[in-house]
């Protein structure tokens, strides 16, 4: 292993890095060939309020030089819509899903955001949020997105992720509600280890909710996200309990505390550096923090990292890993990278 050159498969056992989507052109030269993608990048336009950005994107074969340095893949595309439309039809989002399947081999593995057709409770459209009627729909869960998802990636499915999104206080039912529609969903759809919930509403980290999360083995997604509170205390939150059936733990970089999306997105284009002011250094040190208590706790820890947390996934996940290495050595423990 050389985390130099960002190859973290080796980096411990009970853990995966791997970051949030992957054929960001920004990378080439660390994660991809230049010679073998620099001439074939696809474009797309960004909107983000105001703004038009142009990204340029690797083709989706790309993701057998991602998979030489990290051992997991978050898609997020998967978020926007289901794999199978009401008629049961293939969307585009399962004909993507199906060509990254292609490329994938032995130890390679993925984990799909489920829709917020199914785990959002309000939907934007046409510029406004609006109520989702298909919110928690145990049906839309199982039969457009669960059963077309593990037919197509078997044993490569490492885990779902269901994001919750932020409920302002005017919107948000309480948290014994929310809990109760977490047990009527969790209880309807197929029983499966690879179930994690990321809560964005802070009041939402509450008992009566992980009380329903254990009893379905359904596990807490830490996020550094920007409007949580730090990753300690949302661990600390849940009692440092790993709640999944398999002892799986996902920490997700998402953007700095405190920024909102579009403005992270902004700086951190094209993602293909650090940003110093950007990065929040008390989230690499409690990263590599809650790396070594989920090994203590015998459980596996995916730590997902997104360029908008700083500008660039894999050099931060260079210093996670690096920071990581730092603290088992001054704990005795053998290391072996550069």
């Amino acid at each position: 292993m050389n985390i130099q050159a960002f190859l973290f498969r080796g980096l411990h056992p009970q853990v995966w890095v791997g970051t949030a989507s992957d054929r960001y052109a920004g990378w080439l030269g660390q994660i991809y060939s230049l010679e073998r993608y620099a001439s074939r990048l696809s474009r797309r336009t960004k909107l983000l309020g105001n703004h038009s950005l142009t990204e340029e994107l690797v083709p989706i074969e790309s993701v057998r030089e991602y998979f030489q340095h990290f051992r997991v893949l978050e898609l997020d595309f998967t978020f926007y819509r289901p794999l199978l439309d009401e008629q049961k039809s293939p969307t585009q989002n399962y004909r993507t899903l199906r060509k990254y399947a292609q490329y994938l081999e032995e130890g390679d593995s993925l984990i799909l955001k489920v829709p917020q057709a199914v785990c959002a409770q309000r939907i934007m459209r046409a510029g406004t949020f609006l109520e989702n009627p298909t919110y928690l729909d145990p049906d839309v869960f199982t039969l457009q997105f669960y059963e077309p998802a593990v037919d197509l990636l078997g044993p490569r499915l490492r885990a779902f992720v269901f994001e919750q999104e932020y409920q302002r206080k005017q919107d948000r039912s309480p948290a014994e509600r929310f809990a109760e529609q977490l047990d009527r969903f969790f209880r309807s759809i197929p029983s499966d280890h690879r179930y994690h919930l990321e809560l964005r509403t802070e009041a939402y980290l509450a008992p009566c909710v992980f009380e329903v999360m254990g009893t379905y083995g359904i596990g807490q997604v830490l996020s550094h996200w920007t409007w949580l509170p730090p990753l300690s205390v949302q661990f600390d939150r849940s009692g440092r309990v790993l709640r999944n059936a398999d002892k799986q733990c996902i920490v997700r970089l998402l953007t700095p505390r405190g920024v909102r999306y579009e403005d992270a997105y902004l700086k951190a284009h094209p993602f293909d550096k650090i940003l110093d002011d950007m990065l929040d250094r008390r989230m690499i040190e409690e990263t590599a923090d809650l790396i070594q208590k989920v090994i203590d706790l015998q459980g596996s820890v995916n730590v997902i990292v997104n360029n908008r947390a700083g500008g660039n996934a894999p050099a931060i996940a260079q210093q996670i890993a690096r920071r990581f290495l730092e603290r088992t050595r001054g704990q005795g423990a053998a290391g072996g990278c550069s």
